[in-house]
């Protein structure tokens, strides 16, 4: 069971939780994921919301890898480049996540990934 929870002691969240609750079940982490498709190709080349959409494409392949969905997701942390991008990145969360509740949440601004090229980088944990 997965229960997410916004305490009213804490302030309203954008787009996250602050609480994911998961009681029994199991847990699947998802490395890291860039914007590469199945090819190793480099997908939205300095568009950080073509990227985004990559990520959570490839996020959504692993995912369904071990019978999850978006659904499933308890926390993301995201890594960008920069975080003047943030409305990009949030449209491409939403596209993904869909309606209801949104997993717990935490965004660094890096200086880099691991090529000048990629702009964000999203790690997860899901619960089933």
């Amino acid at each position: 069971m997965i229960n997410f929870v916004n305490p009213p002691e804490l302030s309203s969240p954008t787009g996250y939780s602050h609480v994911a609750e998961v009681r029994g079940g199991r847990l699947v982490y998802i490395s890291g994921q860039i914007a590469l498709d199945a090819q190793g190709k480099l997908v939205g080349k300095g568009d950080l919301e073509a990227q985004a959409d990559q990520v959570f494409r490839n996020l959504g392949a692993a995912l369904a890898s071990v019978g999850c969905t978006a659904r499933n997701v308890v926390k993301f942390t995201v890594f960008m480049r920069d975080v003047k991008d943030l409305a990009a990145y949030r449209r491409a969360r939403d596209r993904f996540v869909g309606e209801g509740p949104r997993p717990a949440s935490t965004l660094v601004e890096i200086s880099k990934l691991v090529s000048e090229d990629f702009l964000i980088e999203i790690e997860a944990v899901a619960a089933a």
